[in-house]
This record gives C-alpha cells, structure tokens and sequence, in this order.
C-alpha cells in the first residue's frame, strides 16, 4: 500500500478524474479555439466580400463613366459630321447659285447692245474714283477694245456733261483681261496707280459677298444658331 494511505484503486481513481478533467479542459479549450477561429474566419471572410464588393462598385462606375463619356463622344462626333456634310451641301448649292449668276454674265457680253450698255454704266461708277483724274486707262478682253471704246465715249459724254470736264481715255492694247472671263473693264490712272476692278467676276464678287446672308436666308431660312439679324 502507498504512503499516502491510498489505495491502487483510489489512485487509478484519482488519475482517472485528473485525465477527464485535462481532456474536458483540453476540448473546451478546442471548442474556444474553433468558435474563434471560426468567427476570425467569417469576420476575415465578411471584409473580404465588401472589398470585393466595392471594388466591383468602383469598377462599375468607372465603366459607366468611360460608356458615358465615350457616348457624349460619339454623338458629338456625329453631330460634327452631320453639321459638316450640312455646310458642304449648303457650299455646293451656294457655289452653284454663283456659278449659274457667273453663266448669265458671260451670256450678257455675248449680246453687244447689252454689254455696251453694261461697259458704260461700270466706266461711269469707276472715273470718280480715280481721284480727279481726267485722264484713264481701260484694260478690257482683246475683243471688246471696240465696244469698251464706244462705251467710253458715252460714259464720257455723260460724265463731262454733268462735270463740265474733260475726259480723255485709251484702250490698253498692252495687257487683256483674260478672253475667257466674263468681261468687265479695268479702269486706270494712266501710269497705273489707281486701278478700278469693275470686271464683271469682281463685281459678282463683292455683290455675292454682300447679299449673301440673303441668299442664305432665301435659300436655307434662318439659322438655328443665329439670334439677331440686320
């Protein structure tokens, strides 16, 4: 029998309990460590999700933005097209318009009464601009030296009749306003210095820049984008 007055059985007894005792403390202490462990896991598992999660959000809207913008682009780029296949069209009308207008001149100087009459009229606008000059210069195509004669000579006839002075003038026989123009008189000091551009695609031109928000609103109507008007 052992000192302590235990019995074989008492100890084995006695160790029994201790060894159940460390094992039940042994799987509570597992139990801790895996309800820990597993609450570890959903907390780790839950920040996991909402990172995933906003970082789907981010590129959500990261995307949404990009389609957005690249929408925005692509309409606007289309509106550009639109609004440039528009001008051309309205520049080719326009271009017609003015090539139409350039026709009926060249059909004006092939009938010499017509175009005498014209010459005159555009030999009168351009003497008072040459500065007091009573003397001028007339460049004309090669083959109206005659009629921008005849017309000078009119012009000056009613010019020096209201003016009481007068004028003399001569044909350029050293340079021609090109034969295959629509015609028109240059008309010049002398030596050159003052020249009058009263060539009919000159005068269609200015005249063409002129009334052409005109032709514009006659042809188009108003402008969308135009708010005030003369």
């Amino acid at each position: 029998m052992p000192a302590s007055g235990l019995s074989d059985d008492q100890v084995n007894s006695e160790l029994a309990k201790m060894v159940e005792f460390i094992k039940r403390e042994a799987e509570e202490k597992a139990k801790e460590i895996r309800i820990k462990a597993n609450e570890e896991y959903e907390i780790e598992k839950a920040e996991i999700v909402r990172s995933e999660i906003s970082k789907i959000d981010k590129d959500y809207e990261q995307k949404t933005k990009q389609a957005s913008m690249q929408e925005q682009i692509l309409r606007s780029t289309n509106a550009n097209k639109t609004r440039l296949h528009v001008l051309s069209a309205k520049a080719e009308v326009l271009d017609q318009v003015f090539q139409e207008a350039e026709s009926e001149l060249k059909r004006i100087s092939k009938n010499e009464k017509e175009y005498e009459t014209l010459l005159t009229k555009l030999i009168e606008q351009g003497i008072p601009l040459l500065k007091n000059e009573n003397k001028f210069l007339l460049t004309v195509r090669e083959q109206d030296k005659e009629v921008a004669s005849s017309a000078a000579k009119s012009a000056i006839e009613k010019l020096g009749g209201d003016s009481n002075v007068q004028f003399s003038y001569e044909v350029s026989t050293a340079g021609f306003i090109d034969a295959e123009s629509a015609g028109g008189v240059l008309i010049s000091t002398v030596d050159r210095k003052i020249v009058v551009n009263n060539s009919l695609e000159e005068r269609l031109h200015l005249l063409g820049q002129k009334i052409l928000p005109l032709i514009r609103l006659e042809l188009f109507g108003p402008s969308a984008t135009r708010k005030y008007f003369d």
